[in-house]
């Protein structure tokens, strides 16, 4: 497999460590708010990159982190916490609020299909962990304490830049008008990783630490999570593209300063998600969740779709438009796969292979799910019979996740279920199987034949109350609900 890596600047042969094994890592949530669908976008392609993994016979270990202390308003070490800032914003304390928004998140990637992570660890758990990697760092000359914080010296790299041809904009993640400078560093690019004092005092979340009460910086988080789970050569990480400065950028500088030897040899970014005003973005107000997705009559399936639609490294324009097309793909292409007919014939192992093959290549370059996808419409156009085509089809949906066989039999059982008859003396009542409903139909039907035709009507009226849509037809009715 051939992956773009962010910190070479260019595809490369995706290599690991310990032979078919990879540890990976991805930027878990900052638990404050709901998830917009610019964040799960970032997850939905992360999924797609370890199902493609084990796909291709690589046994992973995923670990997330849940940041739920320690990640402030402006990236860069400054403004409030942000779980502070949620709490205060629902009058709730911020364990309450971490709770709350952690279960919401893991809903969302349930209803996208995002597979959990092998480990997800919460950064208030392993505050003690933090502490001793922190210590080790100022022992090995690494960082220092003023003004009774701890900051990380990266005037001692010599190399702190990494990921040098993003866009201005997203290296400039963090940088905000107006932000005070911060008199305790000793170099502009330097950073927190044990906070004692800030310019709020009321955090919520303290603990004792050698240099005072306080909390973890940000960046600390992500780094002792990994080589604790990951073990201190990791495989892969992965984030968001705004991710890549400062976070990932002091990441490595801490991890490799800690541990002595180069620590993740490559970098897997997804870009933004925008709208017509710009990077989705939290900070400004109103945003898109899957709940308002679902509320407007979209399955977050189409939303996963309209993700995979698009290459990972290429930003994505999100307007209802753009979804509303992504909808009439995915139920057309439903609707062909409930069409076929499963019991056609045996698989032919060979046919699928030859698609299995085509599908591996989509993925092996850099993760090319716009053509992964395009192998599904060409399996579906194959001749060869229809229980093959459902076995690829299958096989490909191990990794795009789109439940495409299950909502494809759901539709047959409905479309089943819509032509169920029922037939009583010559008379043929066509619905939607509902035993109550046809009776009351065949009690108009009589009433009728018996000319009492009052009767007839407000048995119509009863079920036109009901939602229910009736239409006589030579041989019966006919009904729907409308």
């Amino acid at each position: 497999m051939y992956l773009y890596n962010s910190a070479t600047h260019k595809k490369e042969l995706f290599q690991t460590h310990t032979k078919d094994h990879v540890e990976m890592y991805t930027c878990g949530p900052t638990v404050y708010h709901f998830a917009h669908i610019g964040n799960l976008r970032s997850y939905i392609m992360e999924d797609v990159l370890e199902k493609a993994l084990r796909w291709r016979g690589y046994d992973v270990n995923r670990v997330m982190n849940i940041t739920d202390v320690g990640h402030l308003s402006s990236d860069a070490d400054t403004g409030e916490d942000k779980m502070l800032k949620g709490a205060k914003r629902e009058h709730k304390t911020v364990l309450e609020i971490a709770q709350f928004y952690t279960d919401a998140f893991f809903s969302d990637c349930d209803k996208l299909n995002i597979k959990r992570p092998d480990v997800v660890q919460p950064a208030t758990g392993l505050i003690d962990e933090f502490i001793r990697v922190i210590s080790s760092l100022i022992d090995k000359g690494y960082a220092y304490v003023a003004g009774g914080n701890v900051y990380f010296d990266t005037s001692k790299l010599e190399r702190y830049y990494i990921f040098n041809d993003h866009d201005e904009e997203d290296l400039a993640v963090g940088v905000r008008e107006g932000v005070e400078e911060d008199e305790n560093k000793r170099n502009k690019n330097d950073f927190v990783l044990w906070f004692t004092k800030s310019k709020f005092e009321d955090q919520a979340l303290k603990w004792d630490s050698p240099w005072g009460v306080g909390y973890p910086g940000w960046h600390i988080e992500c780094s002792c999570i990994s080589m604790k789970y990951n073990g201190d050569y990791l495989d892969l990480h992965c984030g968001g593209v705004d991710n890549a400065f400062p976070h990932h950028t002091n990441e490595i500088a801490q991890s490799e300063a800690y541990l002595g030897h180069p620590w993740c040899p490559h970098w897997f970014h997804v870009h933004h998600l925008n709208t017509n005003a710009g990077k989705m973005s939290k900070s400004k107000g109103e945003f898109l969740t899957v709940s308002l997705l679902e509320e407007k009559g979209y399955d977050p399936l189409v939303y996963r779709l309209f993700c995979l639609q698009s290459h990972y490294r290429n930003g994505l324009v999100f307007s209802w438009e753009n979804l509303d097309n992504a909808k009439a793909a995915y139920d057309k292409l439903i609707s062909r796969i409930a069409a076929l007919d499963g019991g056609d014939g045996e698989v032919d192992w060979e046919t699928l292979n030859a698609y299995a093959d085509k599908f591996a290549a989509a993925l092996d370059n850099d993760l090319n799910t716009s053509m992964a996808v395009t192998c599904v419409y060409d399996a579906l156009k194959a001749k060869t019979n229809g229980a093959t085509k459902r076995a690829i089809l299958g096989t490909f949906d191990q990794v795009l996740g789109l439940d495409l066989l299950k909502k494809a039999d759901e539709k047959r059982a409905q479309q089943a279920k819509q032509t169920a008859s029922a037939v009583q003396g010559g008379y043929t009542i066509t619905g939607e199987g509902d035993p109550a409903i046809d009776a009351l139909v065949m009690q108009r039907y009589e009433a009728k034949k018996a000319k009492n035709y009052a009767e007839a009507d407000r048995i119509r009226d009863e079920l036109k109350a009901q939602g229910i849509e009736l239409t006589d037809t030579k041989d019966g009715a006919a009904w729907r609900r409308v």
